[in-house]
């Protein structure tokens, strides 16, 4: 079993849209504050997998508890929340290049103190971050840099994560306290194995003309920014039994992006019991109204939403 949290379910401008008046962006509501879209999978026996790392990582996974290693304990950041604020990352998935996607992989750089931050990606999307990103590569790293090990993703070629051993290890603890005064300390903590593995499938989907990656994780798939949907890629998601995918609006065609009824459309042929639209601009209305026009079995997820697979 798992549990797989949205950090972020909106578009590329994220809503509240900048300049924008709208009534959603006007909104009370905090499902109507959508950050941009990324996951987080947890599984019961220990593994952590991010999908996507946008330049909202960091509000993101603030939003979260804090874990003290040194004393065992959570410092409560939010209400009811099953993630933890800060550990072991076993994997990154990364969909595309864009930047609502990956502007955020610097902010990875506190995750890298427990060892090299596995990041998985099609072969362009490692070329750009070489180019946009390029000094992360560089044979003697700038102090202070994510260290990123970069494995390239295929289509239909499993990715095996695991994390069979237990390691412990020391970490330096800077900041300050009330006074001013940093601390200079280092804390020895251990990161337990995993009692589990995760196999999951990457699957070529289109996003207009680009084609990119989406994800089969056991009984979930996860697609973002899909137009269509190659041949090839159906057989992958046989057997999904919730469906995570992109739905940019009601209408007004757009060339890269699916609308509602097109995501509605994929979610019947594959026979998802339970399908959560993501990647969400400000044109679909509120949250409870736009899930009221949504049939059974369809909802619009929100950010922050836990979900058990």
């Amino acid at each position: 079993m798992m549990t797989l949290t949205f950090l972020g379910t909106g578009t590329s401008i994220g809503v509240p849209a900048i300049g924008c008046d709208c009534d959603v962006c006007r909104s009370n509501d905090s499902r109507d504050k959508r950050l941009r879209s990324s996951a987080m999978i947890e599984t019961d026996g220990g593994l952590r997998v991010l999908i996507d790392c946008g330049p909202d990582f960091r509000q993101q996974i603030n939003r979260y508890p804090f874990k003290d290693f040194n004393r065992g304990m959570l410092y409560q950041t939010a209400d009811k929340k099953l993630i933890d604020h800060f550990g072991k990352l076993d994997a990154v998935l990364l969909s595309h290049i864009h930047f609502d996607h990956v502007g955020g992989i610097d902010d990875l750089r506190p995750f890298a103190w427990f060892g090299d931050v596995d990041i998985y990606a099609k072969a362009d999307v490692i070329d750009a971050l070489h180019q946009t990103m390029p000094y992360c590569f560089k044979p003697s790293l700038y102090p202070g840099v994510p260290h990123l090990r970069m494995h390239e993703a295929r289509h239909g070629e499993v990715i095996h994560i695991e994390r069979p051993q237990r390691k412990e290890m020391d970490i330096f603890y800077g900041g300050a306290d009330l006074q001013g005064k940093m601390r200079n300390d280092t804390r020895n903590i251990t990161i337990e194995r995993a009692t589990d593995v995760l196999d999951i499938i990457p699957l070529t989907v289109m996003h207009g003309n680009l084609p990119i990656l989406g994800y089969r994780i056991g009984p979930l798939a996860y697609i973002t920014d899909m137009k269509s949907l190659p041949d090839e890629s159906w057989p992958i998601l046989e057997g999904t039994k919730t469906l995570v995918i992109n739905a940019l609006r009601f209408e007004k065609e757009h060339h890269s992006h699916h609308l509602v009824d097109d995501a509605i459309d994929v979610a019947r042929k594959i026979g998802a019991e339970r399908t959560y639209l993501i990647h969400v601009t400000h044109d679909i209305g509120t949250h409870d109204y736009a899930n009221s026009r949504l049939p059974e079995g369809v909802e619009f997820a929100y950010d922050e939403l836990q979900i058990r697979l």
